[in-house]
C-alpha cells in the first residue's frame, strides 16, 4: 500500500473501537485499535497511522487533545463544546480541478477550472454550526428559523463568525479553529467527484434543501421548503459531510477574487479585498447555485438569513 506520511499534521490521540484511549500519557506497549496500522512517538510527538482512500496516513497529536475513532468513510474526532457535540472529519492531502469544465451546465465565468494541490490534511465539520452550538459558545442566539437549534445558525455575517471562532479557541486553547478557505472548502465538497455535485451530474430534493420549483438542467420539479431543515437531515457526500449543498451559504476564509489560470498550491486568495467567498447555495436558491463549483461573495459586515457557515480545525 502506497505510504503517505503527513508529517506536518499535528493531530490526535484517539481512542479506539474498543474504548482504548491513546493519549499522551499511554506509552509504546498500548495495543493499537484495530483499525489503525500503527502508534508510536518521534520528535513531532504521538502519531498514529490509518488508512484512508487506499493509502497509509500518519497523524500527529494535537496540543487541544481529544479522541480519535475511525469508521467506514475515514478518521473523525469529537469536539464536545458544553455538552454540544460536534463531529469534524479529517480530509486528506491530496490534487482537485477546482472550478467548472466549460462544458458544465449552467455555469458562471468565475468559475475557470485549475489545478489545486493541498499540501495538508485538515479536520472540518461535519455539518454547520448549529444554533445550539453558536449558544453554548456565544451565550446567545441570532438566527431567524428558530424552533429547533439543530438548525443551523443564520444571521451571521463574517466578522460575526471572526468572533465566535476566537471565543471557540479561547475555550479550548491550542484548538486553532478557523473558517476553510475557498480551496479547502470545495476540494470537501466535491469529495472526489467531478460532476456538478457530490451526489451526481443532478439533485433532487430529497438531496438537497433547495427551491425544487426551478431544478438545474432541466431536472424534474420538486420540493421547495422555504426555509432550512436541521443539520443531518438529508444525505451526508462521500467524505460524510452533510448539507455542502444548500440549506444555508457557507462563509470562507478568502476574499472574493478572479481564479488563477496555472495550478496552484494550497491557495488562501487575495491578501486584500471587499467581499468574503459564500459557498454551497442555500434553501432560497434554484438549483444551479448549489453546485460544487458555484461562489458567492458578501460584504464582510453583511448578514442575512440563509447564510451561516462550518468550521476547519487548524494544522500544527
Amino acid at each position: 500500500m502506497e505510504q503517505e506520511i503527513t508529517r506536518k499534521n499535528t493531530h490526535l490521540p484517539g481512542k479506539s473501537t474498543d474504548g482504548q484511549m491513546l493519549d499522551a500519557g499511554v506509552g509504546f506497549g498500548l495495543a493499537k485499535p484495530e483499525w489503525a496500522t500503527g502508534i508510536g512517538r518521534d520528535p513531532g510527538g504521538m502519531w498514529i497511522e490509518f488508512g484512508q482512500y487506499g493509502k497509509v496516513w500518519r497523524v500527529y497529536r494535537p496540543q487541544w487533545g481529544g479522541g480519535l475513532d475511525h469508521d467506514d468513510i475515514g478518521l473523525f474526532t469529537d469536539l464536545i463544546i458544553k455538552g454540544i457535540t460536534q463531529r469534524c472529519r479529517w480530509m486528506t492531502p491530496g490534487i482537485f480541478l477546482m472550478g467548472s469544465p466549460t462544458s458544465e451546465k449552467e455555469r458562471y465565468d468565475n468559475e475557470g477550472q485549475h489545478q489545486v494541490t493541498l499540501t495538508q490534511g485538515y479536520w472540518l465539520a461535519d455539518t454547520a454550526c448549529t444554533q445550539a452550538l453558536w449558544r453554548a459558545v456565544m451565550g446567545e442566539n441570532p438566527a431567524c428559523f428558530r424552533g429547533n437549534e439543530n438548525n443551523p445558525v443564520e444571521m451571521v455575517s463574517w466578522e460575526d463568525v471572526h468572533k465566535f471562532i476566537k471565543q471557540l479557541n479561547r475555550l479550548i486553547p491550542g484548538l486553532a479553529a478557523q473558517l476553510p478557505t475557498e480551496a479547502q472548502w470545495e476540494y470537501a465538497c466535491r469529495a472526489g467527484t467531478i460532476t456538478p455535485f457530490s451526489f451526481g451530474d443532478n439533485i433532487t430534493p430529497g438531496q438537497v434543501n433547495y427551491d425544487g420549483n426551478t431544478p438545474y438542467a432541466g431536472g424534474k420539479k420538486g420540493l421547495y421548503r422555504e426555509k432550512t431543515v436541521p443539520v443531518k437531515s438529508l444525505p451526508a457526500n462521500p467524505w460524510g459531510l452533510y448539507e455542502m449543498h444548500g440549506n444555508i451559504w457557507e462563509w470562507c476564509a478568502d476574499w472574493y477574487d478572479d481564479y488563477p489560470e496555472m495550478p496552484v498550491t494550497d491557495p488562501a486568495g487575495s491578501e486584500t479585498g471587499s467581499s468574503r467567498v459564500l459557498r454551497g447555495g442555500s434553501w432560497s436558491n434554484i438549483g444551479w447555485r448549489t453546485r460544487s463549483a458555484n461562489r458567492g461573495w458578501y460584504a464582510p459586515v453583511n448578514l442575512d438569513y440563509y447564510i451561516g457557515f462550518r468550521f476547519a480545525l487548524g494544522q500544527a
